[in-house]
């Protein structure tokens, strides 16, 4: 069972998106993840040999709600909440990029493997403050 990462990092989510995995045939993963999924987040427009950073999602269901079964693939598409890994970047990079409407993808290694779009900032500028 997945223990949500609010009471793990002891603060709320950055933000949230929409995203969607790539199919195999579109270069995505052979199989979904499960919840726990340590992705690395890449922002739309950026150099790939700069600009990915260890921003995790933490998969919702249709209702919104933390997926709490870890053990079977999350949807292929929906929404996460984010989790900036490094304090610091919070300040340094993330509150000026981050806005409604931005896209990025889920990374791994150097590899797209999902769309996601901003849709919603929650604590980015709170955590930004009291966590950096």
């Amino acid at each position: 069972m997945w223990i949500p990462y609010t009471q793990i990092r002891k603060h709320e989510p950055d933000f949230r998106v929409r995203y969607k995995f790539f199919s195999k045939e579109e270069g995505g993963r052979k199989t979904l993840p499960r919840q726990g999924y340590r992705s690395d987040f890449f922002y739309d427009g950026d150099n790939l040999k700069d600009g990915i950073y260890m921003i995790h999602p933490e998969f919702e269901d249709a209702t919104g709600n933390i997926i709490l079964d870890d053990t079977t693939p999350v949807p292929l598409e929906g929404t996460a909440r984010m989790w900036i890994i490094f304090p610091e970047m919070r300040k340094r990079v993330h509150i000026n990029k981050l806005r409604n409407g931005v896209k990025g993808y889920f990374m791994e290694g150097s590899r797209k493997v999902a769309t996601a779009e901003v849709i919603e900032i929650l604590e980015l500028h709170s955590n930004a403050e009291s966590l950096s």
